[in-house]
């Protein structure tokens, strides 16, 4: 297989670029995953795309059909590995050795074990020199790592995001609502409600808070952000703000009967009532999590309180975490970031991986992993 060592300053240039196309496809790709094709001739852009969902065309094809015949001898920079299977389209890879290109520069393999590696193996085959990696490589991992996550395990790609003190507290006393990061912070925080397929919160954050969970970026959808409550009793306000906009995206998860008078108020004014399985008194987010893989929903936000977050926590479903930290000390009595027994949850819980720190403002960023998308692909652990 070629390495990296083969790409060129010229082609990192252009893999660049490539991986700005599949930007513009976020949010508008999923299930599938994000990608951006170019197609170059003598350092000139013959033709590009990006793929759409619902425009069914691959990345790939879009370049092809735009540069046409002057693909002949040209090379082809791809973010992800031509496929080579037909599903809702033709393989890629047919359309490109027919095309005449002469070089493929990709950033990563297919993330999915099952045709890794297969459509570079067809590429070589036909005469093309296929060359992966570059400093691309670690950008399109990033962007495509909850259609991975979902490729490989069923499963939706669970981050939770919180805001969040020094001294990690969430608010100043439970049932309240406190600003705590700044502008920059919050504008962030619209950039992953824009990313995700469904934001994820607890009752006790809507009765608190009355939010609108909403995707404030103005930037296209293929799919509305599905909001979605964990409420195991069922009591979402009928005047709350949540309820009085909901239009086909608002989802909530109960214990409660589905023909309850509760349930059908609800279900007149929109929202979907949706009954799962209990655990320990509450709705079973195991069970949460495969309802969302039903609907095919691939990324999942976890805007939550502290009950919620560590419920969360300790049924290991979430893979990532984002914590938005402001330089601030809220001192005693306020709420904790989980909710979460020290001295049953402590001495076993995995360690956040893969840290990266930015900042934001005054404010600091810090990411970190659970499950390894890419290598440790473990099943959860169990309580």
């Amino acid at each position: 297989m070629s390495t990296r060592f083969s790409i060129s300053e010229a082609d990192e240039s252009w893999l660049s670029r490539a991986t700005l196309l599949a930007l513009r496809g976020v949010a508008l790709a999923h299930p599938n995953p994000i990608v951006g094709a170019i197609i170059v001739k003598n350092n000139r852009n013959l033709g590009e795309g990006f793929h759409e969902y619902e425009k069914r065309d691959h990345a790939e094809i879009v370049a092809l059909k735009q540069a046409g015949a002057k693909a002949r001898g040209a090379t082809m920079y791809v973010t992800l590995e031509p496929c080579c299977a037909t599903g809702r389209t033709g393989p890629c890879t047919k359309a490109i050795i027919a095309s005449g290109i002469k070089r493929v520069v990709a950033s990563i393999p297919d993330p999915n074990p099952a045709v890794s590696g297969k459509g570079f193996a067809e590429l070589r085959c036909a005469g093309i020199r296929v060359d992966i990696g570059g400093r691309s490589e670690d950008d399109a991992r990033r962007w495509n790592e909850d259609f991975t996550w979902w490729i490989r395990t069923g499963r939706p790609f669970v981050t939770l995001k919180t805001a969040l003190t020094l001294d990690g507290q969430i608010a100043s006393r439970a049932g309240s609502t406190t600003w705590i990061t700044g502008e920059r912070s919050r504008s962030a925080v619209q950039r992953l409600r824009h990313e995700a397929d469904a934001l994820l919160t607890g009752i006790g954050t809507v009765l608190a808070d009355d939010p609108r969970m909403s995707d404030r970026t103005g930037e296209p959808r293929r799919r509305k952000l599905l909001r979605a409550v964990v409420d195991s009793r069922l009591r979402m306000p009928l005047k709350s703000k949540l309820v009085k906009s909901a239009d086909s995206d608002l989802l909530i998860f109960t214990t409660q009967r589905t023909d309850s008078p509760r349930a059908r108020a609800l279900a007149r004014r929109g929202v979907e009532v949706v009954r799962l399985p209990s655990r320990r008194g509450h709705v079973d987010l195991e069970s949460v999590m495969k309802e969302f893989a039903r609907r095919q929903l691939i990324n999942v936000l976890l805007e939550a309180g502290a009950e919620l977050n560590g419920a969360a926590l300790e049924a290991g479903i979430v893979d990532k975490m984002i914590l938005f930290y402001a330089p601030k000390i809220m001192g005693t009595g306020g709420v904790p970031m989980a909710d979460l027994p020290a001295a049953r949850w402590f001495p076993k819980s995995p360690a956040l991986k893969n840290l990266r720190v930015l900042t934001y403002g005054s404010d600091f960023f810090v990411e970190g992993y659970f499950h390894d998308v890419y290598g440790n692909h473990r099943a959860r652990r169990k309580n």
